[in-house]
């Protein structure tokens, strides 16, 4: 598990993938302070780990990457963490097109 708050060579995505599911890598992205978990078998273990480094739970939005597709095959909003009915979030996806934004600017604004 690793997490990125700078600009980092899209190319790592290729050998991330390989860990875990061969075509995909898990990721947890922190809306509020601008960073990127990545690289872990299950969501929940990259919300842990952010939360450990002082994230906090709300602006934590889970997405899976897809290093070998482009344009919206790409990313996908898909987790459990995204289930927060408090949050008015119902499903593993993200159902905000706001916050959806702000995901995808941060995830291209690190992964160059």
């Amino acid at each position: 598990m690793v997490i990125y708050s700078e600009p980092f060579d899209k190319k790592i995505l290729l050998e991330l993938q390989t860990h875990y599911f061969g075509d995909m890598v898990k990721g947890v992205v922190d809306v509020a302070e601008g960073k990127i978990a990545l690289d872990a078998e299950m969501h929940a273990d990259l919300e842990t780990l952010l939360l450990q480094e002082g994230s906090k739970q709300e602006n934590l939005w889970g997405f899976n990457l897809y290093p070998e597709m482009g344009g919206d095959d790409f990313l996908e909003f898909d987790s459990l963490i995204n289930i927060r009915p408090n949050q008015g979030n119902r499903s593993r996806g993200v159902e905000d097109p706001i916050i959806q934004e702000k995901i995808k600017d941060i995830i291209n604004s690190l992964c160059k």
